[in-house]
């Protein structure tokens, strides 16, 4: 029996109906994900994409978790996958040697270039027909759903 997105929402609350898609979709974009690249998977291509954010000095694994809503220990373990296929290497910092920051090597910055059209016409069929409105308004509307979970989780 196949239940559309639209028939959910007849059985459920909306809040629940989302809630369960939120969780579909991430498993389809991960799948989707993996088979994207042939060199790594779609957690390490989320990690190298979160360094871009970082433009002053390369970030640390907990710069990293922090940014993508996991923790040290599963960015550590992104990280090593990374790092045995010559995508990063960790560097320790000048100013303080407790922290270990993390560096784009050269063949990362070329599967970067090879496969950067890949990418445009992956993310022009994501959100093929969505109005940048839209996806504005799931942007807003997400992040304060993250933002309730993270202040939830510091009041533990």
């Amino acid at each position: 029996m196949n239940i559309t997105n639209d028939e959910v929402l007849n059985v459920m609350p909306p809040q629940y109906g989302l809630f369960g898609l939120l969780f579909a979709f991430m498993n389809r974009l991960q799948a989707t994900g993996d088979s994207f690249y042939e060199e790594i998977t779609c957690k390490q291509f989320f990690l190298m994409a979160c360094m871009n954010l970082f433009q002053d000095e390369a970030p640390t694994a907990n710069q990293l978790s922090q940014v993508m809503g996991c923790s040290r220990q599963n960015v550590k373990e992104v990280l090593n996958g990374l790092c045995k296929k010559g995508l990063v290497v960790l560097e320790q910092d000048t100013n303080d040697k407790r922290k270990q920051r993390i560096i784009r090597t050269e063949k990362a910055w070329q599967m970067g270039e090879k496969y950067s059209q890949k990418e445009k016409a992956f993310m022009e069929l994501l959100y093929k027909g969505i109005s940048d409105e839209e996806v504005s308004n799931v942007y807003k509307i997400i992040s304060k759903m993250e933002k309730n979970l993270k202040d939830h989780l510091e009041e533990k």
